[in-house]
């Protein structure tokens, strides 16, 4: 088999292993098909090229299906509106707004996915201003979690280097930003800190699922119980946790309390 015919069948079979399981056989690969140079010295030039341009560009295209992957098995689990009953404080704020509001997770629904449920009238965009029917004026959306593309232009271009690094997400929700961090960095442990249980429950089912318990740990707990954590971090991430979440008593302890003694990451 020429060189372009094994590389495609290499890479076309690596598209048919579950997703879930892909992350184990691509570190096998890195690890163990070098070895090959020992013994078969004539396969140096495939792996080479192999190694050097189409391994890792699967790689990353298989991080965003991971990803995407991850928001169907989320999607299956929540309501359109991405919101719990248990989210009394959350709920409430977003009923206070001064225009129709709702909640549409910007992890689990793109752009392109809201067209096609505005298509298929599961969803809609507009209100009316006079009886508050979604029909006639722009509907506000809003979002507690990172988009994707958000996800990788934050640890591609925002974050630097994190290798050995500790990340904490504080108020972690459905754990986007942990998943991607173990898929677009190489932080050394990522916290997230939810005070929802059931939220803390979907967190745990996506790791246990992809694997990521090596680097992903969830904790259900109050952050401002958690102090020597925040303290220990070198990133901190905060995406929209103040206002929905905590009222202004709750916030103003947090700040004054935590962030000051928090460690400065150059």
């Amino acid at each position: 088999m020429e060189f372009r015919s094994a590389r495609q069948a290499v890479l076309q079979l690596l598209r048919t292993v579950a997703p879930a399981d892909l992350p184990a056989l691509l570190q096998w690969m890195r690890t163990t098909l070098p070895g090959l140079l020992l013994l078969f010295p004539f396969c140096w030039s495939f792996l080479y090229q192999f190694f050097k341009g189409d391994f890792d560009e699967f790689i990353q295209d298989n991080n965003d299906i991971m990803l995407k992957n991850i928001a169907e098995d989320l999607r299956n689990c929540l309501p359109l509106e991405t919101m719990l009953s248990s989210e009394h404080l959350a709920l409430q704020k977003i009923q206070q707004q001064p225009e129709p509001t709702v909640h549409v997770d910007a992890f689990l629904y793109d752009e392109d996915f809201i067209d096609s449920l505005c298509e298929e009238g599961k969803m809609s965009r507009y209100y009316c201003m006079v009886c508050g029917s979604h029909q006639t004026a722009p509907l506000g959306f809003i979002s507690h979690s990172f988009s994707l593309m958000e996800l990788k232009f934050i640890y591609h271009h925002v974050l630097p280097d994190l290798s050995g690094k500790v990340l904490v997400d504080v108020g972690s929700r459905l754990g986007t930003v942990l998943y991607g961090g173990y898929l677009y960095s190489s932080a050394s442990q990522l916290y997230g800190v939810e005070l929802n249980g059931d939220f803390c429950q979907l967190q745990e089912m996506v790791i246990k699922k992809y694997q990521f318990t090596d680097r992903i740990k969830v904790l259900h707990a109050d952050i401002c119980t958690q102090g020597s954590l925040l303290q220990n971090a070198d990133v901190i991430i905060m995406n929209n946790v103040f206002e929905y979440f905590l009222n202004e008593a709750e916030q103003a302890r947090l700040i004054y309390s935590y962030l000051p003694g928090l460690k400065r990451y150059h």
